[in-house]
């Protein structure tokens, strides 16, 4: 499916302006509060707003329903799609997408670290969310539940405790992961699996795809949305997790992705994504989805 890039910001990103201010007099939901407080909108666009990032909690966007509002918070409601990319990454609040005791989803800027092994380095988004989230009184627990390469945007997912996280690694075959890439060029399919295993060369720190006796099995899905004289927006999905696997495969493929330095050539950003996650909870045994909304400054990578 072939989409124009106008068509494909309209459907996820746009400028925005703010529309209205609303301040909370009572504990609540944060959905059943646009409800009561928006009465003479149509409930659907409400819930649609919502999905899309235009509603901000204190000046960070939320996409959850349920997400708990406290006597005092001030909603912000917008004309389109905010984002919560910082410019200062270390002074800026991170856009929480998901939360419940068990899981919390953020969505990570281009450009910070998941986590890192130095104690004494804290910008990164573990310490980040837990410094965000915890109180005086009141320190905040996280662990991660995967990681995503420093300049790869997108879903990122921490538990609230060791078991839980524990718990998700144990179905984690079963969670879908949705990427976007931009690449350099257009692949001759329009639709396509790479099943080359890789094999990381700790010298270097690069994967090499190709049959070895120590490589690993690796496979990654890919759909071309939109093509340009000299890029392409490209759907991913990964069966298997391996370390820059989608960059890897996709330098294989004669397609690196955009401002990929290790892969392919040096840029202002990497143009990969993290889109969707979809995952078993690991309390309700439901299927649990955490989208996060693609940017501008992302898809006007597909233009230059």
């Amino acid at each position: 499916m072939s989409f124009e890039i106008k068509e494909f910001k309209s459907q996820i990103s746009q400028r925005s302006i703010i529309s209205d201010h609303l301040k909370v007099k009572s504990p609540t939901s944060l959905l059943k509060f646009l409800f009561e407080s928006l009465q003479d909108w149509k409930r659907n666009t409400i819930k649609k707003r919502l999905k899309e990032g235009c509603i901000a909690v204190n000046e960070i966007v939320i996409t959850q329903h349920n997400h708990e509002l406290r006597e005092g918070d001030v909603v912000q409601i917008h004309a389109g799609p905010q984002s919560n990319k910082p410019k200062n990454i270390q002074s800026s609040k991170l856009q929480i997408l998901y939360s419940d005791h068990d899981l919390i989803a953020i969505n990570k800027p281009a450009g910070l670290l998941s986590v890192t092994a130095g104690k004494e380095n804290k910008n990164h988004a573990l310490a980040l969310l837990r410094d965000q989230l915890s109180t005086p009184k009141k320190p905040v627990a996280l662990w991660p539940v995967h990681r995503l390469d420093r300049d790869t945007s997108g879903v990122l997912l921490f538990a609230t405790s060791k078991k839980i996280r524990e718990e998700v690694a144990c179905s984690w075959s079963l969670a879908q992961k949705t990427y976007f890439a931009i690449t350099e060029g257009c692949p001759k399919q329009r639709e396509g699996t790479i099943n080359q295993p890789l094999r990381l060369d700790s010298d270097q720190y690069v994967m090499h795809v190709g049959k070895h006796p120590n490589a690993k099995k690796a496979i990654t899905h890919y759909k071309v949305k939109q093509t340009t004289k000299t890029r392409s927006l490209l759907e991913v999905q990964i069966e298997t997790g391996r370390q820059h696997q989608i960059r890897a495969h996709l330098s294989w493929l004669g397609c690196p992705i955009v401002g990929d330095e290790r892969y392919g050539t040096k840029g202002p950003r990497m143009g990969l994504h993290a889109f969707k996650l979809s995952l078993i909870h690991p309390k309700t045994k439901k299927r649990l989805t955490v989208e996060s909304v693609v940017q501008d400054e992302f898809l006007d990578l597909l233009k230059k």
